[in-house]
């Protein structure tokens, strides 16, 4: 088998990279009546081009702001309402003076019957507010 790379298109340079682990997402204190939650997480690859602009700290926590509302989005399709645990990984990519953003975001679905809590923030977001990240 022969692999072919176009010539004239360079590769996308690994800047850096965020990993959060998956991190419990409702409290046990909760009186939740969970009546189903997936046997596997559920996972999402989206990716953001900024061109040649700069990426800022409030570009990333969009980018993962944006990730989770279309994997919960997606859950909602197949029958569940809220996410036990989440987990996100932020890799930004440079191409010459382009950047590119890519947000992996994982979730356990369930389903709680009633009203489903109110969602809390994506974990850790702070990591991203609180620096200028990959710089």
């Amino acid at each position: 088998m022969k692999w072919f790379r176009r010539k004239h298109e360079q590769s996308w340079e690994v800047v850096g990279c965020e990993c959060i682990d998956p991190v419990p997402m409702i409290d046990y204190d909760d009186e939740l009546d969970i009546l189903r939650v997936r046997d596997t997480a559920t996972c999402g690859t989206y990716i953001f081009d900024l061109g040649k602009r700069s990426p800022q700290g409030s570009d990333y926590c969009r980018a993962v702001l944006f990730a989770r509302q279309q994997l919960l989005q997606e859950i909602v399709k197949n029958g569940y309402n809220i996410l036990v645990l989440e987990s996100w990984t932020l890799i930004l990519y440079r191409n010459g003076k382009s950047h590119r953003i890519e947000v992996q975001y994982a979730g356990r679905p369930a389903h709680v019957s009633g009203k489903a809590p109110p969602f809390r923030p994506p974990p850790f977001m702070a990591v991203l507010e609180s620096q200028h990240l990959f710089s």
